[in-house]
């Protein structure tokens, strides 16, 4: 019953952060994916404890590509 509940809450987690993630792509919104980060981050945290890994792989995957962002645009552009 926990278990179910935090994969839900994981998957929920990435899908609000992927939404964040497509408006930060866009020039001079790369600080949004710094929130994007934290928010997976605490995603992964929640997916992690599960046994399904879906909420972790979404999060592991929207947190790759803000992390590449961010390092393309140098942390903030």
């Amino acid at each position: 019953m926990i278990r179910a509940a935090m994969q839900t809450i994981s998957v929920l987690i990435g899908l609000v952060c992927a939404a964040f993630l497509i408006p930060g792509l866009i020039p001079l919104l790369g600080w949004m994916q710094w929130a994007v980060l934290a928010g997976c981050v605490v995603g992964i945290i929640f997916g992690a404890f599960c046994q399904r890994k879906i909420g972790l792989t979404i999060n592991v995957a929207v947190a790759v590509v803000a992390a590449l962002r961010l390092f393309l645009g140098g942390g903030v552009l």
